[in-house]
């Protein structure tokens, strides 16, 4: 698909867990790093699963980030010469983060994030559902449903190997030991 050329536009990644979300937005910045772009990469401080500073795929890929701890301090973060800003698991971010997407755009930033659409209990999650209103490319992959096969579009939250209660707290960072991909008809909250 052909993108702007000379104007800042968002780009969003959407699925559930093993989507292969992180996978994508890591294979765009490396190529907009081919392309000798300037990028910033930034990540939620509290996702550690796979190391405290990069993104990391659930298959091993990875670019160098910075953790923050809210939205607004991407803008302490950043050059003027920017080209390029990513955000990963844009879902634990605070709602600002849909404003400085926007703002970054404006200014001629390419903004592409990623994160997960739903929560555990298949419901908008954070501030993602409205960065989808505003951007100018979304795409929503899917998983494999680790049930039946089919294709997962929700996060199955698991607590020692059970679906999560609907009254569980949204936010708990896991991996395979928290969370299966499932499709709509193999998904549980009790």
């Amino acid at each position: 698909m052909y993108r702007p050329v000379n104007h800042g536009y968002i780009e969003v990644v959407v699925g559930p867990m093993y989507s292969g979300k992180s996978e994508e937005l890591i294979r765009r910045l490396k190529r907009a790093k081919i392309a000798k772009q300037n990028i910033v990469v930034f990540k939620p401080h509290i996702d550690d699963r796979y190391s405290k500073k990069d993104v990391v795929s659930h298959s091993g890929d990875s670019i160098e980030a910075i953790p923050i701890e809210k939205a607004s301090d991407i803008y302490n973060l950043i050059d003027e010469d920017v080209q390029v800003v990513g955000i990963d698991e844009v879902q634990f971010f605070d709602e600002e983060v849909v404003d400085i997407a926007i703002d970054l755009a404006n200014k001629g930033v390419r903004v592409i994030a990623a994160g997960l659409d739903m929560d555990f209990k298949g419901e908008p999650f954070g501030p993602t559902p409205k960065l989808l209103a505003v951007a100018e490319f979304v795409d929503k992959i899917q998983a494999i449903c680790s049930v039946c096969g089919q294709p997962a579009t929700r996060s199955q939250r698991l607590i020692d190997g059970k679906p999560a209660r609907y009254d569980d707290p949204i936010i708990q960072v896991g991996a395979v030991e928290s969370y299966e991909a499932r499709c709509r008809k193999c998904h549980v909250v009790k």
